[in-house]
């Protein structure tokens, strides 16, 4: 399980990461790119992979992280269930999100972590 206060911290962590809003959810954010959102009533993230690391996440169990269920979903958008999540697979895929969108500078430094 991750709390809402480790999604935080976690997400914030990260060079140049900034927590700001998004419609009714928090959003995280590099270079004005988001790269994870929170909607901490339902409990759950949204992290910005690329359909392929989608894939590999999602195979673990699809009760865990799942695609969103609509365009977005298909481009990469997965669903992360907080109460079910284990702390270092969210953290995995966390990584994975920032590094998709920070730059190559920023992202090199994360890429040897995972």
């Amino acid at each position: 399980m991750v709390s809402i206060a480790t999604v935080r911290q976690l997400a914030l962590a990260f060079d140049k990461a900034v927590e700001l809003p998004h419609f009714a959810r928090a959003s995280f954010r590099v270079n004005k790119k988001i790269f994870a959102t929170m909607l901490e009533r339902d409990n759950i993230a949204v992290l910005m992979l690329s359909p392929v690391d989608q894939s590999v996440f999602c195979a673990y169990d699809k009760s865990v992280m799942y695609p969103v269920p609509n365009k977005w979903g298909k481009k990469g958008a997965t669903i992360v269930k907080l109460e079910k999540v284990r702390k270092d697979m969210f953290k995995d895929a966390l990584i994975t999100a920032y590094c998709r969108v920070a730059s190559k500078a920023l992202a090199d430094k994360y890429q040897s972590i995972k």
